[in-house]
């Protein structure tokens, strides 16, 4: 006998939740070993419930689901995590597969599909909702321009050549201004970036493409 897939669900939204794994448990290859309204303390739950599959939501109370997949994957790497989301936007997409989700679908994909992508991961592939594969392959196929969110365009080149490792001293002699106005600028890049240190702006620069 074919043995079950067993998977478990972190997602808060109950009425969700449930009516996914009343479909689900439908599925003769499927079984549910674990129903959870958040993924505070996910490895423990893990551990006792043994998964082979986890699906994720990202906006949940306690703990978020990219962080709580983060975790799952440093100390259980080879657990497969879909993540299960709302959320479409290129950020949280490129932080997922980045952090190693098997999986990126969106929630209102129907229940036939999520069911197919567990099989999907089980045997070694990737499934994402049809829009997030193509953000996917559009952020790998091409640089992204002019997406550093109100930055002028002597932020932006300041903020270039921090991402070159140039010091604030070397920033200044560089564009001819004094180090007091570098630092103005750096200020300005921190508050529009939401970061609080030039090595958080320099991984954001990167990682979004901002220059």
């Amino acid at each position: 006998m074919r043995k079950k897939t067993c998977y478990i669900i972190c997602e808060d939204n109950n009425d969700y939740r449930e009516s996914l794994m009343a479909f689900l448990d439908e599925d003769d290859e499927l079984v549910c070993c674990g129903s959870f309204e958040n993924a505070e303390n996910i490895i423990n739950k893990i551990n006792t419930s043994q998964p082979d599959v986890v699906l994720m939501d990202i906006d949940m109370p306690v703990k978020n689901g990219i962080e709580a997949l983060k975790e799952i994957k440093q100390s259980l790497p080879e657990k497969e995590v879909i993540m299960l989301t709302v959320f479409e936007d290129r950020e949280n997409v490129f932080e997922a597969v980045c952090a190693g989700a098997s999986g990126y679908l969106l929630k209102n994909t129907s229940p036939v599909i999520i069911a197919e992508s567990i099989r999907v991961v089980m045997n070694g592939g990737a499934a994402m909702t049809p829009v997030i594969a193509r953000k996917a392959l559009q952020f790998f196929q091409k640089p992204l321009k002019n997406n550093a969110p109100g930055l002028t365009a002597q932020e932006q080149q300041v903020l270039k050549l921090l991402v070159n490792g140039l010091s604030y001293k070397m920033i200044a002699a560089k564009i001819d201004v004094v180090i007091d106005t570098i630092r103005y600028h750096i200020k300005k890049i921190y508050d529009k970036l939401h970061v609080h240190s030039a090595p958080e702006a320099v991984a954001k620069a990167i990682r979004d493409k901002l220059v």
